[in-house]
């Protein structure tokens, strides 16, 4: 095993590098699809030509392979370099919260600025104060340093059959207003959900939340595409060997 420690490559401390391959990384990490230049520019919010030229620099630093018209995919270089800012980002927004009293919906932006910045034995450190966490306030798995990766077996609950019970796993960071409905909602990490169905001619999924009687709540289109959901034990996850 290796360690996902923010490599020394010239060209790798660039912050628009380090954020191109974690996207290209975070991009396969709950989905199980290929990351397209025009999902890359959707995702950063930037133009297609913008996207494509990062992309031919990624693929000179030898931290990324693309062929024209396909999927971008990252090196073994790329995914350690993945792996180490993914580790900094989430272990950041786990100390903002546990120790600095954050919300969770304020947390990624600032873990965005910091990640960049702080040293790996700062990042080390707070590990360590923190009892070594698998997973970040939103429920995506922390990098251990030795590049494992413990992924729960979840899905998005919005795929789930009609009577399907399990417990939320992750909710989506990427909508800070959303992060605080579902709170409002008391819907969070590890609560009990059961998929009760869908409203008629394609409306709301129907969940019932909490332990027995519970109650329910109707999720709208992004609101189902933001819940995962596990139903059994977590599993080892994958290694990241050279």
């Amino acid at each position: 095993m290796n360690p996902v420690g923010t490599p020394a490559t010239p060209g790798t401390d660039s912050t628009t590098v380090q954020d191109y391959v974690k996207v290209i990384y975070a991009a396969t990490e709950w989905h199980d699809k290929p990351v397209t230049m025009s999902a890359l520019a959707a995702r950063l919010q930037v133009a297609n030509s913008s996207v494509t030229e990062m992309v031919r620099k990624l693929v000179g630093l030898g931290l990324a392979r693309h062929e024209p018209y396909s999927p971008v995919e990252l090196t073994t270089d790329g995914l350690r370099l993945a792996l180490a800012m993914v580790r900094r980002h989430r272990l950041l927004e786990t100390y903002l919260v546990r120790e600095l009293g954050y919300g969770w919906d304020e947390v990624h932006d600032e873990a965005e600025l910091l990640e960049h910045t702080v040293s790996d034995m700062l990042i080390e450190r707070m590990s360590m104060r923190l009892g070594h966490p698998v997973r970040d306030p939103h429920g995506d798995p922390i990098p251990a340093a030795d590049g494992t990766v413990d992924l729960p077996p979840a899905h998005l609950i919005g795929v789930l059959d009609d009577g399907h019970r399990g417990k939320v796993a992750r909710i989506s960071d990427a909508n800070p207003d959303l992060l605080r409905y579902l709170d409002a909602e008391q819907l969070q990490l590890d609560t009990e959900v059961e998929v009760v169905g869908r409203r008629p001619f394609g409306g709301a999924l129907t969940v019932r939340i909490g332990p027995e009687p519970g109650r329910e709540i109707d999720l709208g289109e992004e609101s189902a595409a933001a819940v995962w959901v596990s139903t059994v034990g977590r599993h080892p996850g994958c290694t990241f060997q050279q």
